[in-house]
């Protein structure tokens, strides 16, 4: 049961990193800086404030009693982090949804899920180690799908080289109105390598979980006061090159510019940002329950490019490819689907 509610958590969180940028796209006349901060206000800042708040006592004097080693690396992978998420939302401004999502989780999910088991294997640290993942039944399904999954990500970026070479710039940019492949494979692998410092940060803020556990709070919940810290690392990241956009582009007056729809922006831009940080919401839940690392970030990484290339099928960005381009996304996205059922099954066992 456990399994099942892992994996529904997962795919709920999946679903709401796979939807944010959406309401980003009803953002008009101001610029992507603006936008960006400002929905990064509520995703960083302020609704991470308020999930601690409500599901974990005390969870500022945990915070507090911190020791400086555990504060100093969950904040320092939160800014590496930052600047993961930072490219991510130029990925998908130069590529689109779904090619943009694709290339960049697929360095995501492999260097995420991978990562901290073979750091533990060398460092003693507690928890499990890729030889414990491997040298079980279980640990060798999850691993499978892991490759499987890699695959369809390999399909899905495959297909939009495919698109590139069919259309025409004109037709690119009728969904994607920025589409530059050169400037979105830079960001996207960039992107790619440091979005993978959040799972690091997770691994590195454990013992203030631990704390919040011992202090009552449910255990589904417990990775919520880790966010608090990784995601103050983002907000630096991010906060510190969105003003500098803001002074190169001369774009500080977006937020009063009273030629623009203010109050629709701020509404969207709140409703991406409250969007974005469920994903970590539910993923906290649902590590909680599988409790295995890698299992946890390659499903989340797998529903994340699922909803992410339905997106894109549904906004069009595929428009005017031929049969075999989009036969062949369709197929990273099967592909995908079944390595996420290829972890379940593993995780289970």
């Amino acid at each position: 049961m456990g399994s099942l509610l892992g994996l529904l958590f997962h795919s709920l969180g999946g679903f709401a990193s796979g939807s944010f940028y959406i309401p980003y796209r009803k953002i008009e006349v101001w610029s992507w800086e603006s936008a960006w901060i400002v929905g990064g206000v509520f995703s960083w800042i302020l609704v991470p404030f308020v999930a601690a708040y409500l599901t974990i006592p005390d969870f500022m004097q945990i915070i507090q009693q911190a020791d400086s080693s555990t504060l100093f690396w969950t904040y320092a992978f939160g800014v590496l982090w930052g600047i993961g998420g930072l490219t991510f939302g130029l990925a998908m401004r130069y590529l689109g949804m779904s090619l943009g999502m694709s290339i960049a989780l697929s360095l995501c999910s492999i260097f995420g899920a991978l990562v901290p088991p073979i750091y533990r294997e060398f460092s003693g640290m507690e928890g499990i180690t890729f030889s414990q993942i491997a040298g079980s039944t279980g640990g060798r399904l999850v691993l499978l799908g892991i490759v499987v999954c890699i695959f369809g990500i390999y399909l899905c970026g495959k297909a939009g080289m495919m698109k590139e070479n069919e259309l025409s710039d004109e037709q690119k940019k009728e969904s994607i109105k920025e589409f530059n492949l050169v400037k979105g494979l830079i960001v996207a692998t960039i992107s790619g390598l440091l979005s993978a410092c959040f799972n690091f940060g997770i691994e590195a803020g454990k013992l203030m979980a631990n704390e919040a556990i011992v202090k009552g709070c449910d255990p589904l919940f417990q990775n919520n006061v880790i966010f608090i810290v990784v995601l103050w690392g983002g907000f630096t990241t991010n906060f510190i090159w969105c003003m500098y956009l803001n002074y190169s582009n001369k774009s500080f007056g977006d937020y009063l510019n009273t030629n623009s729809p203010l109050r629709r922006n701020y509404t969207f831009a709140a409703v991406a940002g409250t969007t974005w940080f469920l994903q970590f919401f539910f993923y906290g839940m649902g590590e909680s329950k599988l409790g295995n690392g890698a299992s946890s970030w390659i499903l989340h990484m797998a529903t994340i490019i699922l909803t992410s290339n339905f997106w894109g099928l549904y906004f069009k960005e595929w428009k005017g490819v031929s049969k075999q381009t989009l036969r062949t996304v369709m197929a990273g996205i099967v592909v995908i689907l079944v390595s996420v059922i290829i972890v379940g099954i593993g995780n289970s066992l």
